[in-house]
């Protein structure tokens, strides 16, 4: 009995085998008829080859009849193509500067399925190994972006919506989804965790007060205060007073109970009415801080929490946007502390969200201006901010025309660049250089662990970095090799090599810009990419021989 004298359903059984491949179905169904409809695009062969394939995908497909998946399967295949293809130009077009604005252009204009593409992208982030780091880099900067955009978009959907129809969870998922764009964070799961929590608060009612309302009402019907009164604390979890207060809030409107939230200076706070309902006196109403495990406050006691008196405009009602700006007025604030790469993604992040609620907002907006000017990025896109600063407060001109100027002139060096410096080891200036790229090494002094991935024959700062520094005070002080090293606690640093020694337990550097400088991590040194090979064309066999030296002494 041949392959095309079985039965229609163990044919379909065999063809879908997952030890075949697309090729050979391909292959298969030009080999007669009775195969070619077992083949068929919209068959069952073709959508268990693109499930077996891509199976995240199906979740796409709600109705799966008339579905070529045939054509699906090529338009995926192609879409991975694409994103290799990007994911591969990145290194080559971005490595001496941050990916600039307009780097993004040729994603934007992409003439597949977006979900393809990001799929693609998921694919090469979750490669096995520690090989591929610098597609893994350049692919979760490009994945960033995307769901960055998708989520602004979103966003300012959810803004255009009547006020009524704005939920204050939904608005601080969104939030949370920007600032966080790699994490699998929607807001279907949280909804699932709260009326988890929801259903929880119901069963301890039922064992304390079957009669409770909320066991038999629906959300909103609850219009008796005395027994509003009876409500439990709804979570007992950590956080800030208004993340907790917009839980609180969910959960409390879902049993029926209507709180509202107040823009309490210092301190978030939920409003309960204890009298008619929309009353303007502020004494009738019961505060609620959900982060003091949702004690219940009166006015004087709201006051004594911040220690001061305010007045009575500070008790009223916000709606769910001005809840949205407390955050992320929040999250800037924790931006601004510090001077880390975490910090400057962060101010980023939550000015991005603030000035797509507030686009003409002329303080936040300069802010953005001068960030992007001091990080070295952008220069053309600060322009585009400076020239609608200028058009909203002409009085902002001095400022505006400071760093006009000075971005002019950014631009201007940028086009002077020549290519990349090459340093050769041979060259008789860089004899005392001992250590190479790719080289794992501690500091004696401070004993962290770090990646070589530059270096200069002496150092190259400032005298006020070399003052600062306090690099005199060494027994070579400034004349003598310096190193760009990658850090294990995320940070970027400068260090003298009469500091640095070989690590004798190599381990891989938990840095988010490795992938930027090496392609792979051998398990005792890592591989310098493509880019990085050029400036330093002779470091990488010195470096195998370094590590065969120290691995040979150490058996001894």
């Amino acid at each position: 009995m041949g392959l095309t004298d079985l039965p229609g359903e163990l044919l379909e059984l065999i063809l879908c085998c997952d030890v075949l491949g697309a090729a050979d179905i391909g292959r298969v169904s030009c080999t007669c008829r009775r195969l070619r409809e077992a083949c068929q695009p919209r068959g069952k062969v073709w959508r268990e080859r693109f499930r077996l394939r891509w199976p995240s995908l199906l979740k796409y497909y709600s109705h799966t009849d008339g579905v070529s998946w045939l054509e699906e399967y090529k338009a995926r295949h192609n879409a991975g193509l694409e994103a290799q293809r990007i994911v591969a130009s990145f290194s080559k077009r971005f490595f001496s500067e941050h990916v600039p604005c307009d780097g993004f252009s040729d994603i934007e204009t992409l003439g597949c399925p977006s979900h393809f593409f990001e799929d693609e992208l998921m694919c090469i982030l979750n490669m096995e190994g520690r090989k591929g780091l610098t597609w893994k880099y350049y692919a979760k900067k490009i994945l960033y972006f995307l769901r960055q955009q998708n989520i602004l978009k979103n966003l300012k959907e959810y803004l255009q919506r009547p006020t009524d129809r704005q939920s204050f969870l939904e608005g601080a998922v969104l939030i949370d989804q920007y600032c966080n764009p790699l994490s699998d964070i929607c807001l279907k799961s949280v909804q699932a965790q709260v009326d988890d929590i929801t259903d929880k608060v119901r069963k301890v009612l039922r064992t304390r007060n079957p009669r409770h309302p909320s066991l038999a009402s629906k959300a909103g019907e609850i219009l008796i205060p005395e027994v509003e009164l009876q409500r439990q604390v709804l979570i007992r979890r950590t956080g800030i007073p208004i993340s907790l207060s917009v839980l609180y809030l969910t959960i409390a409107r879902q049993l029926g109970v209507k709180l509202e939230p107040v823009n309490f200076p210092s301190h978030f706070l939920l409003r309960w009415c204890q009298g008619k309902e929309g009353s303007t006196d502020i004494f009738d109403y019961t505060y609620i801080d959900a982060f003091g495990k949702g004690k219940q406050l009166t006015v004087k006691e709201c006051e004594y929490l911040i220690g001061h008196h305010v007045t009575e405009e500070f008790y009223g009602v916000v709606t769910s946007k001005e809840v949205l700006q407390r955050m992320v007025g929040n999250l800037l604030n924790l931006g601004k502390r510090e001077s880390t790469d975490q910090s400057y993604q962060l101010l980023r992040d939550s000015l991005d969200l603030y000035l797509a609620m507030y686009p003409d907002n002329v303080q936040h907006l300069m802010l953005q201006a001068r960030l992007y000017f001091h990080l070295g990025i952008w220069p053309e896109k600060v322009l585009d901010i400076l020239q609608h600063i200028q058009a909203l407060d002409p009085s902002q001109h001095g400022a505006v025309g400071y760093l006009v100027q000075h971005t002019l002139e950014h631009i201007e060096r940028r086009k002077e660049e020549v290519g990349p410096e090459v340093k050769h080891r041979s060259d008789e200036k860089h004899k005392e250089v001992c250590f190479s790229i790719g080289l794992i090494m501690k500091h004696k002094r401070y004993g962290y662990n770090c990646v070589i991935y530059g270096w200069d024959p002496a150092c190259m700062m400032g005298h006020e970095w070399i003052r600062n520094m306090n690099v005199h005070s060494l027994p070579h002080g400034p004349h003598q090799p310096f190193y760009n090293v990658l850090v294990e606690d995320g940070s970027c640093r400068y260090a003298a090599q009469e500091n640095l020694e070989y690590n004798s337990e190599p381990r891989e550097i938990p840095h988010p810009d490795i992938g930027r400088y090496f392609s792979e991590f051998t398990g005792i040194h890592y591989l310098a990419n493509t880019e990085l090979e050029i400036r330093y064309p002779e470091d990488l066999e010195l470096t195998r021989a370094t590590v065969q030296k120290i691995y040979n002494s150490g058996k001894e």
